[in-house]
C-alpha cells in the first residue's frame, strides 16, 4: 500500500510492467549489444499512451498526473534503462518545455504528433563547455529579417539522431550586454537546412537509446519559434531540469528494483554448502539493506512528485530525489553483482547491464555534486529568509515599543 498512489496508478503500473516483461525484456540484451534504437518499441510505448501521458487530451495526451509518468518510467527501467531513458527524455525534456512555456500555436503545432510514439523530441543544452555551467553555452542565434540564424553544436543529446527524431528545443545565445550572455530557447525542426545529427556509439550505458551530437550551420527558423520570452532561456532550462530530475530519479528507482529482484531470485536458487545462499546472513543482510533503500527512495520520489502535482515548489525535493535514487541505484546494482558472483559479470546476466546503465544516473541532468550544491542553496536561502523574518519581527517590536512610549 502506497499513500501516494491510487487504483488508476497501480493499474498503469501493471500495464507497463506486463509490456516491459513481455515485449522488452527478451530483446533488451540484443538491442544493448547492437547499440540499436528501437523505433518499434518506441511506437508501442506511444500506443500504450505513455508519451504525453500528463498532457491534456486536447493536445493528444492522456490527462493523467506526473506521478503516472514516473510510474511508467520506473517500471520500464526495472527491465531496460535504454527504453526508460527514451520515455523519460521525450516526456520531460522534449514535451515538457513546449507544454509549459509554448504559445498556444506551438502547442497545437507540435504536441499532438509528439504524443503518438511515431516521433520523439530532444532538448539541446549540453555543449563542449556547457553542462553544469549552462552559461558556458556558445551556440548562437541572430535575428535577421524575422528569422533566427543559428550556428553551434550540442552533444550528448537524448533522442537527437534517430529517424523518429522530429526536432530539438535549443538553448542559444541571442545577445550579450556588459559581458553577460542573453540565453533564449528556440524550437528547431529536424528538417531545417543546416541541422545535422550524428549518433554517438561506443557508450557504456543506455546503448539502445538514441544519443547524438548535433550541429547547426546557418540554420534558419522563423522568429515565432522562440519558446517563452527572449532571455528566458536559463529559467526554462532550470524549470525543465526540476521536472526532468524526477524522471531520472524514477529510472534509478526502477533500475534498483529490477537489480534487487534479480539478486533475490538468484540468491534463492544458488546453493553453497548445501543450502541457498539466501540462508546465509551475509547475503540476507545485503538484500535487507537493498529493500530498505528502495523503499526510502520511493517515498522520497513520490513525495517530491506529489508536491509538483499539487502546485507546490518542488525544486529542492526533486534534487534530493534524483540524488538519492541515483546513488542507491549504484549501491543496489553493485550488491546485485556481488550476490551473483562471477555470473554477474557476464553479458548474459541482466545485472551486468543494470550495473553499467546506472552509472549515467549520477551524471545526467545534474551531477551528484551539482545537486548537493542545489540542495545546500535551498537550505541556506531558507535559513537566510528565516533570519530576515526574525530580524523584521524584532525591528517591528522595537518600533512599536518606541511608538508606545
Amino acid at each position: 500500500m502506497n499513500p501516494y498512489t491510487n487504483k488508476e496508478h497501480e493499474a498503469l503500473r501493471l500495464k507497463v510492467r506486463e509490456f516491459a516483461e513481455n515485449e522488452v525484456k527478451h530483446v533488451a540484451t540484443d538491442l544493448d549489444e547492437k547499440e540499436e534504437f528501437s523505433r518499434d518499441l518506441t511506437q508501442r510505448m506511444g500506443d500504450l499512451g505513455l508519451f504525453g501521458i500528463y498532457l491534456p487530451k486536447e493536445y493528444g495526451g492522456e490527462d493523467k498526473d506526473y506521478l503516472s509518468l514516473l510510474i511508467a518510467v520506473e517500471e520500464m527501467a526495472r527491465v531496460d534503462a535504454s527504453q526508460a531513458s527514451t520515455l523519460a527524455a521525450h516526456n520531460s525534456l522534449g514535451i515538457g518545455p513546449i507544454y509549459y512555456f509554448g504559445t498556444e500555436k506551438q502547442k497545437v503545432d507540435y504536441l499532438p504528433a509528439l504524443c503518438t510514439g511515431k516521433h520523439v523530441w530532444a532538448f539541446g543544452l549540453t555543449e563542449e563547455n556547457a553542462g553544469s555551467d549552462s552559461r558556458g553555452t556558445q551556440s548562437k542565434a541572430e535575428l535577421i529579417n524575422e528569422n533566427w540564424i543559428i550556428n553551434g553544436r550540442k552533444k550528448f543529446i537524448s533522442n537527437g539522431s534517430s529517424e523518429s527524431s522530429l526536432g530539438v528545443t535549443l538553448q542559444v545565445i541571442t545577445g550579450e550586454e556588459d559581458g553577460k550572455k542573453e540565453l533564449s530557447v528556440i524550437l528547431v525542426d529536424r528538417s531545417t537546412l543546416g541541422f545535422n545529427a550524428y549518433p554517438m556509439k561506443g557508450k557504456m550505458m543506455w546503448r539502445a537509446s538514441d544519443t547524438a551530437d548535433l550541429t547547426f550551420e546557418d540554420c534558419k527558423v522563423p522568429q515565432e519559434n522562440l519558446l517563452g520570452e527572449l532571455g528566458q532561456g536559463a529559467k526554462i532550462m532550470l524549470k525543465t531540469l526540476d521536472s526532468g530530475r524526477l524522471t531520472i530519479a524514477a529510472m534509478g528507482l526502477g533500475l534498483a528494483q529490477g537489480a534487487y529482484e534479480e539478486a533475490l531470485k538468484y540468491a534463492n536458487k544458488r546453493e553453497q554448502f548445501g543450502k541457498p545462499i539466501l540462508k546465509f546472513q551475509a547475503i540476507a543482510f545485503k538484500l535487507a539493506d537493498m529493500a530498505t533503500k528502495i523503499q526510502a527512495a520511493r517515498a522520497l520520489l513520490y513525495q517530491a512528485c506529489w508536491l509538483k502535482d499539487n502546485g507546490h515548489e518542488f525544486g529542492k525535493q526533486s534534487a534530493m530525489a534524483k540524488l538519492y535514487c541515483s546513488e542507491i541505484a549504484r549501491e543496489v546494482a553493485n550488491e546485485a553483482v556481488q550476490i551473483h558472483g562471477a555470473h554477474g559479470l557476464l553479458k548474459s546476466s541482466d545485472v551486468e547491464r543494470f550495473y553499467r546503465d546506472q552509472r549515467i544516473l549520477e551524471i545526467g541532468e545534474g551531477t551528484s555534486e551539482i545537486l548537493r550544491l542545489v540542495i545546500s542553496r535551498h537550505i541556506t536561502s531558507k535559513d537566510k529568509e528565516k533570519s530576515r523574518i526574525k530580524a523584521k519581527v524584532e525591528d517591528d517590536k522595537t518600533r512599536f515599543a518606541y511608538c508606545d512610549n
